[in-house]
């Protein structure tokens, strides 16, 4: 994207601890998108495109504990519920994340009932922070939608995420909708979330 220069993974070594990663981040003119050059492990990744079903991973909950299943869950729990669901990968020390965490608030109140909104800390597993950072960024944003971190990288792997943040759409059926990878506006949240709604109608 214009205007933004990239997270990079750079690859060192050392012969006492192996091979080890260092996140670098820019910041250009504006407030864009970090993205995110993930580690790749072994196995195949399944990308999180238009018509994929929503994968399983584990989550210990910040919040919310009553929608995601319990304090230690998985992602697929929140099903349950016969909602439509827009998880958003997210981090403590991650400037797009705060900017829109807002917006995600303020369109979860507006559809509470009707969408249930999930934001999932991968901080640790992409150096933008820890779980105290995630936790104070919760507490000063004053958000209350359900929130959780991750407890491996596995769901980096399974929906390809490579910036920050990456926000997912769900139908009730756990059938991915759409996947952006961007900081999304209040205006294209409200937008998506209402034909999220209307196509599960």
């Amino acid at each position: 994207m214009a205007g933004a220069r990239s997270w990079k993974s750079v690859r060192g070594s050392d012969r006492r601890h192996g091979a080890t990663r260092v996140w670098r981040w820019g910041v250009g003119a504006g407030l864009a998108v970090l993205a995110v050059s993930l580690a790749l492990f072994s196995g195949v990744l399944s990308p999180g495109g238009s018509g994929a079903t929503g994968k399983d991973f584990p989550i210990v909950a910040y919040q919310g504990e009553a929608l995601l299943g319990g304090q230690q869950s998985s992602f697929s729990k929140v099903f349950t519920h016969g909602k439509p669901v827009v998880l958003n990968f997210w981090a403590g020390q991650c400037p797009p994340c705060r900017a829109e965490m807002p917006a995600f608030q303020k369109v979860a109140d507006e559809y509470e009932g009707r969408v249930i909104f999930v934001g999932v800390d991968v901080g640790v597993f992409t150096g933008l922070g820890n779980h105290a950072d995630a936790q104070r960024l919760l507490r000063e944003l004053e958000i209350r939608y359900p929130s959780a971190y991750a407890v491996d990288s596995s769901p980096l792997r399974m929906y390809s995420v490579r910036a920050m943040p990456t926000t997912i759409f769900f139908s009730a059926e756990g059938t991915v909708v759409e996947q952006i990878e961007a900081m999304l506006s209040e205006r294209q949240l409200r937008s998506k979330v209402e034909r999220l709604v209307a196509a599960s109608s």
